[in-house]
């Protein structure tokens, strides 16, 4: 997987020199993806799925470079929320791109351990979730325990919301109203 493509031409030079490589070796053909860690991957993701054979979005740099905010500042990282609808919609049309090819979309970075944001992520189309492994109990409980058009709901109306705490206020909404459900 090749981190930090911005461009097609970087994808097509990297795979290049990958099959360079693979020749010399004598090994099979290697399934190459790439880390969507900026926005004009996450815009053109039909295009970059053509290439790829699948995507890892990079959600703390996609975050950083989509809401132009230094994560390291110490008074500017707070603002660096991946529940922000800008990020949100990132992944989405990540997803949307990707799946138009048949090319699998995963997620890693913080939101990827969230119990809380896991419906929102499936809710957009992601495939796979790749989070810490002390938060995997919580955020399979979290989908568990929800069906995948609810998800998609909840998913469509974070993407209409202004602001990240207005998420939020929405996932709280939502989990507040799905643990009234159950007996």
């Amino acid at each position: 997987m090749f981190p930090m493509i911005t461009t097609l031409e970087d994808l097509r030079s990297a795979k290049a020199i990958l099959e360079q490589e693979r020749i010399a070796l004598a090994v099979a053909p290697i399934p190459v993806g790439i880390m969507v860690e900026v926005p004009s991957v996450a815009m053109l993701a039909e295009q970059f799925a053509r290439e790829a054979d699948f995507f890892s979005v990079g959600t703390n740099d996609l975050t950083q470079y989509t809401l132009a905010v230094d994560r390291g500042h110490p008074d500017l990282a707070k603002t660096a929320d991946p529940l922000n609808p800008a990020v949100l919609a990132m992944i989405g049309r990540a997803v949307e791109g990707a799946h138009k090819h048949n090319t699998w979309v995963g997620v890693c970075g913080g939101i990827a351990s969230d119990p809380i944001a896991a419906p929102i992520l499936l809710g957009l189309g992601v495939d796979e979730l790749s989070g810490s492994l002390p938060s995997l109990p919580r955020v399979k409980a979290a989908i568990r325990e929800q069906s995948l058009s609810t998800c998609q709901a909840l998913a469509q109306k974070a993407l209409l919301a202004s602001t990240a705490d207005e998420v939020r206020a929405l996932l709280f909404q939502h989990k507040q109203v799905l643990y009234k459900k159950q007996p």
